[in-house]
Protein backbone atom coordinates (compact mmCIF):
# COMPACT_ATOMS: atom_id res chain seq x y z
CA UNK A 1 0.00 0.00 0.00
CA UNK A 2 1.23 3.83 -0.33
CA UNK A 3 4.27 5.15 1.34
CA UNK A 4 3.50 7.99 3.28
CA UNK A 5 3.82 9.41 6.98
CA UNK A 6 4.49 6.91 9.31
CA UNK A 7 1.68 4.51 10.22
CA UNK A 8 0.29 4.02 13.61
CA UNK A 9 -2.59 1.36 12.98
CA UNK A 10 -4.18 -0.35 10.45
CA UNK A 11 -7.58 -2.39 10.44
CA UNK A 12 -11.18 -2.75 8.02
CA UNK A 13 -14.68 -2.77 7.60
CA UNK A 14 -16.31 -4.15 5.15
CA UNK A 15 -14.97 -3.59 1.91
CA UNK A 16 -12.60 -1.04 2.70
CA UNK A 17 -8.99 -0.36 4.68
CA UNK A 18 -8.18 1.80 7.55
CA UNK A 19 -4.68 3.40 8.24
CA UNK A 20 -3.92 5.44 10.90
CA UNK A 21 -1.24 8.53 9.96
CA UNK A 22 0.14 11.14 12.23
CA UNK A 23 -1.23 14.02 10.27
CA UNK A 24 -3.09 17.63 11.67
CA UNK A 25 -6.02 16.28 9.33
CA UNK A 26 -7.19 13.45 7.04
CA UNK A 27 -5.35 11.16 10.03
CA UNK A 28 -7.40 7.94 8.67
CA UNK A 29 -6.73 6.96 5.09
CA UNK A 30 -9.42 4.56 3.57
CA UNK A 31 -8.25 2.19 0.62
CA UNK A 32 -10.51 -0.51 -1.59
CA UNK A 33 -10.03 -4.03 -0.04
CA UNK A 34 -9.12 -5.56 -3.59
CA UNK A 35 -7.35 -2.74 -5.67
CA UNK A 36 -5.63 -0.56 -2.59
CA UNK A 37 -6.34 2.54 -4.09
CA UNK A 38 -7.44 5.28 -1.82
CA UNK A 39 -11.10 6.30 -1.49
CA UNK A 40 -11.22 9.33 0.80
CA UNK A 41 -9.82 10.26 4.38
CA UNK A 42 -11.62 11.10 7.41
CA UNK A 43 -10.13 13.60 9.76
CA UNK A 44 -10.21 12.64 13.72
CA UNK A 45 -10.74 16.31 15.72
CA UNK A 46 -9.79 17.05 18.65
CA UNK A 47 -6.81 13.91 18.65
CA UNK A 48 -3.30 14.61 20.09
CA UNK A 49 -1.46 11.63 20.15
CA UNK A 50 -1.65 8.20 18.16
CA UNK A 51 -0.67 4.88 19.69
CA UNK A 52 -2.64 2.17 18.09
CA UNK A 53 -6.70 1.65 15.89
CA UNK A 54 -9.12 -1.31 15.89
CA UNK A 55 -12.81 -1.25 14.76
CA UNK A 56 -15.67 -2.93 15.43
CA UNK A 57 -17.88 -4.61 13.04
CA UNK A 58 -21.02 -4.39 15.13
CA UNK A 59 -21.17 -0.97 15.50
CA UNK A 60 -19.61 -0.05 12.34
CA UNK A 61 -17.09 2.49 14.09
CA UNK A 62 -13.30 2.66 14.76
CA UNK A 63 -11.35 3.25 18.21
CA UNK A 64 -7.79 4.97 18.36
CA UNK A 65 -6.14 5.32 21.47
CA UNK A 66 -4.34 8.74 22.42
CA UNK A 67 -1.76 8.86 25.11
CA UNK A 68 -1.49 12.15 25.47
CA UNK A 69 -4.67 13.06 26.26
CA UNK A 70 -4.87 9.35 28.11
CA UNK A 71 -7.98 8.53 25.98
CA UNK A 72 -9.57 6.47 23.29
CA UNK A 73 -11.01 7.98 20.33
CA UNK A 74 -14.07 6.58 18.38
CA UNK A 75 -14.79 7.41 14.96
CA UNK A 76 -18.67 6.06 13.04
CA UNK A 77 -18.10 5.46 10.10
CA UNK A 78 -20.80 6.27 7.46
CA UNK A 79 -19.74 4.27 4.03
CA UNK A 80 -22.57 5.84 1.98
CA UNK A 81 -21.49 9.40 3.02
CA UNK A 82 -18.11 11.61 3.32
CA UNK A 83 -18.08 12.38 7.13
CA UNK A 84 -18.28 10.33 10.41
CA UNK A 85 -19.22 11.28 13.59
CA UNK A 86 -16.56 11.25 16.67
CA UNK A 87 -16.57 10.78 19.96
CA UNK A 88 -14.06 10.60 22.54
CA UNK A 89 -14.06 9.28 26.65
CA UNK A 90 -11.15 9.13 29.09
CA UNK A 91 -9.16 5.66 30.12
CA UNK A 92 -7.38 7.76 32.71
CA UNK A 93 -4.15 5.87 32.14
CA UNK A 94 -2.02 5.97 29.37
CA UNK A 95 -3.53 3.72 26.27
CA UNK A 96 -1.56 1.22 24.00
CA UNK A 97 -2.45 -1.48 22.41
CA UNK A 98 -6.40 -1.78 21.63
CA UNK A 99 -8.34 -4.42 20.62
CA UNK A 100 -12.45 -5.70 20.23
CA UNK A 101 -13.87 -8.87 22.22
CA UNK A 102 -16.38 -10.93 20.96
CA UNK A 103 -18.68 -8.94 23.34
CA UNK A 104 -18.00 -6.11 20.98
CA UNK A 105 -16.40 -3.99 24.01
CA UNK A 106 -12.81 -2.73 23.78
CA UNK A 107 -9.85 -4.07 25.45
CA UNK A 108 -7.14 -1.46 26.50
CA UNK A 109 -3.84 -1.98 27.57
CA UNK A 110 -1.98 0.38 29.51
CA UNK A 111 1.78 -0.70 29.79
CA UNK A 112 2.51 2.06 32.39
CA UNK A 113 0.42 1.00 35.25
CA UNK A 114 0.50 -2.70 34.35
CA UNK A 115 -3.36 -2.85 33.36
CA UNK A 116 -5.92 -4.38 31.50
CA UNK A 117 -9.40 -2.39 31.12
CA UNK A 118 -12.35 -3.41 28.94
CA UNK A 119 -14.59 -0.47 28.41
CA UNK A 120 -18.19 -0.72 26.54
CA UNK A 121 -18.39 0.74 22.99
CA UNK A 122 -19.52 4.33 24.40
CA UNK A 123 -16.31 4.37 26.96
CA UNK A 124 -17.94 3.03 30.35
CA UNK A 125 -15.73 1.21 32.11
CA UNK A 126 -16.70 -2.09 32.80
CA UNK A 127 -13.35 -4.42 34.31
CA UNK A 128 -10.24 -3.54 35.33
CA UNK A 129 -7.48 -5.88 35.39
CA UNK A 130 -3.99 -6.06 37.16
CA UNK A 131 -1.53 -8.25 35.33
CA UNK A 132 0.56 -10.84 37.25
CA UNK A 133 4.01 -9.76 38.35
CA UNK A 134 5.90 -11.58 36.06
CA UNK A 135 4.22 -9.63 33.04
CA UNK A 136 5.92 -5.94 32.83
CA UNK A 137 5.30 -3.42 30.52
CA UNK A 138 2.07 -5.17 28.82
CA UNK A 139 1.77 -3.82 25.19
CA UNK A 140 -1.48 -5.42 23.62
CA UNK A 141 -3.73 -7.76 24.71
CA UNK A 142 -6.34 -9.94 22.44
CA UNK A 143 -9.10 -11.81 24.65
CA UNK A 144 -9.84 -15.02 23.05
CA UNK A 145 -13.32 -16.74 22.63
CA UNK A 146 -12.39 -18.56 25.96
CA UNK A 147 -12.14 -15.34 28.15
CA UNK A 148 -9.17 -15.57 28.19
CA UNK A 149 -6.31 -12.97 26.89
CA UNK A 150 -3.38 -13.31 25.16
CA UNK A 151 -0.70 -10.35 26.13
CA UNK A 152 2.61 -9.41 24.29
CA UNK A 153 5.01 -8.04 27.02
CA UNK A 154 8.49 -6.55 27.14
CA UNK A 155 10.45 -2.82 26.14
CA UNK A 156 13.64 -1.75 25.77
CA UNK A 157 15.89 -1.71 28.58
CA UNK A 158 13.83 -4.88 29.99
CA UNK A 159 15.54 -8.33 30.77
CA UNK A 160 12.31 -10.51 29.74
CA UNK A 161 9.91 -10.01 26.60
CA UNK A 162 7.25 -12.31 25.54
CA UNK A 163 3.90 -13.42 24.95
CA UNK A 164 1.60 -15.36 27.22
CA UNK A 165 -1.94 -16.58 28.06
CA UNK A 166 -3.47 -15.20 31.38
CA UNK A 167 -6.62 -16.38 32.93
CA UNK A 168 -9.85 -15.21 32.01
CA UNK A 169 -9.62 -13.42 35.82
CA UNK A 170 -6.36 -12.11 35.02
CA UNK A 171 -4.90 -13.84 37.80
CA UNK A 172 -2.34 -16.71 36.30
CA UNK A 173 -0.49 -17.34 33.56
CA UNK A 174 -1.80 -20.33 31.32
CA UNK A 175 0.99 -20.56 28.79
CA UNK A 176 3.91 -18.17 28.29
CA UNK A 177 6.47 -17.85 25.06
CA UNK A 178 9.49 -15.70 26.89
CA UNK A 179 12.91 -15.08 27.15
CA UNK A 180 15.67 -12.73 27.89
CA UNK A 181 15.54 -9.50 25.23
CA UNK A 182 17.26 -11.34 22.23
CA UNK A 183 17.77 -11.18 18.53
CA UNK A 184 17.68 -14.88 17.97
CA UNK A 185 14.83 -16.88 16.46
CA UNK A 186 12.06 -17.86 18.98
CA UNK A 187 12.78 -14.53 20.88
CA UNK A 188 11.95 -10.91 20.99
CA UNK A 189 13.37 -7.66 21.45
CA UNK A 190 9.98 -5.52 21.95
CA UNK A 191 6.73 -7.54 20.66
CA UNK A 192 4.43 -4.53 20.26
CA UNK A 193 1.72 -5.89 18.76
CA UNK A 194 -0.47 -9.18 18.09
CA UNK A 195 -2.81 -10.61 15.63
CA UNK A 196 -5.01 -13.93 15.88
CA UNK A 197 -6.42 -16.06 13.37
CA UNK A 198 -9.83 -18.15 13.34
CA UNK A 199 -7.60 -21.14 14.73
CA UNK A 200 -6.26 -19.00 17.63
CA UNK A 201 -3.02 -19.24 16.34
CA UNK A 202 -1.16 -15.82 17.13
CA UNK A 203 1.03 -13.48 15.20
CA UNK A 204 3.34 -11.00 17.04
CA UNK A 205 5.52 -8.21 15.47
CA UNK A 206 9.00 -7.97 16.86
CA UNK A 207 9.80 -4.58 15.74
CA UNK A 208 13.43 -4.02 16.44
CA UNK A 209 13.79 -7.41 15.17
CA UNK A 210 11.94 -6.73 11.74
CA UNK A 211 10.19 -9.98 11.86
CA UNK A 212 6.63 -11.24 12.57
CA UNK A 213 6.60 -14.64 14.26
CA UNK A 214 3.63 -17.31 14.42
CA UNK A 215 2.81 -18.99 17.63
CA UNK A 216 0.38 -22.05 18.29
CA UNK A 217 -2.39 -21.59 20.19
CA UNK A 218 -0.71 -22.86 23.41
CA UNK A 219 2.01 -20.41 22.60
CA UNK A 220 4.66 -22.76 21.23
CA UNK A 221 6.74 -21.21 18.23
CA UNK A 222 6.06 -22.34 14.86
CA UNK A 223 7.71 -20.12 12.31
CA UNK A 224 8.77 -16.80 11.39
CA UNK A 225 5.94 -15.26 8.94
CA UNK A 226 8.00 -12.19 8.10
CA UNK A 227 10.87 -11.78 7.63
CA UNK A 228 13.36 -8.48 7.52
CA UNK A 229 14.28 -8.76 3.93
CA UNK A 230 10.58 -7.99 3.41
CA UNK A 231 10.20 -5.14 4.97
CA UNK A 232 11.92 -1.31 4.87
CA UNK A 233 11.70 -0.57 8.49
CA UNK A 234 10.32 -1.55 11.56
CA UNK A 235 6.66 -3.41 11.60
CA UNK A 236 4.94 -2.32 14.38
CA UNK A 237 1.50 -2.83 14.20
CA UNK A 238 -0.51 -6.04 12.96
CA UNK A 239 -4.17 -6.95 11.66
CA UNK A 240 -5.56 -10.18 10.54
CA UNK A 241 -8.52 -10.28 7.73
CA UNK A 242 -9.71 -13.30 8.88
CA UNK A 243 -11.91 -14.36 5.90
CA UNK A 244 -9.28 -13.42 3.22
CA UNK A 245 -6.35 -14.58 5.01
CA UNK A 246 -4.52 -11.43 4.87
CA UNK A 247 -1.78 -10.22 7.32
CA UNK A 248 -1.40 -6.44 6.94
CA UNK A 249 2.23 -5.41 8.79
CA UNK A 250 2.38 -1.48 9.38
CA UNK A 251 6.44 -0.74 8.00
CA UNK A 252 7.88 2.29 9.37
CA UNK A 253 11.23 3.51 8.32
CA UNK A 254 13.49 4.69 10.79
CA UNK A 255 16.56 7.12 10.17
CA UNK A 256 17.95 10.06 11.71
CA UNK A 257 16.62 9.24 15.43
CA UNK A 258 13.07 9.70 13.99
CA UNK A 259 10.23 8.22 11.29
CA UNK A 260 10.78 9.44 8.29
CA UNK A 261 7.94 7.33 5.79
CA UNK A 262 5.71 4.34 6.63
CA UNK A 263 3.43 2.03 4.41
CA UNK A 264 1.14 -0.84 5.30
CA UNK A 265 2.77 -4.40 3.75
CA UNK A 266 0.34 -7.05 2.79
CA UNK A 267 0.87 -10.97 3.52
CA UNK A 268 -0.99 -13.76 2.22
CA UNK A 269 -0.86 -16.35 5.15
Amino acid sequence: MPQGREVFGVTSLDNEIFVLRRKERDQVEVYDVITYRLQRCLTVPNIHGYTDMTSCELNHCLYIGDHVVESVHRVDVHVSLQNTACTQWPVNDKPYGLSVNAAHNVIVTCDGVRKVKEFSSHGDLLRELALPGEVFSPLHTVQLRSGQFIVSHGRSGELIHGVCMISADGRHIVHSHAGLWSPDIGQYKVPSHLAVDDNECVYVADFPNRRVTLLSPTLDYMRQVVSSDKLKGDPHRLYMDVQRRRLYVNDNEWKADKYIAGRVVVFSV
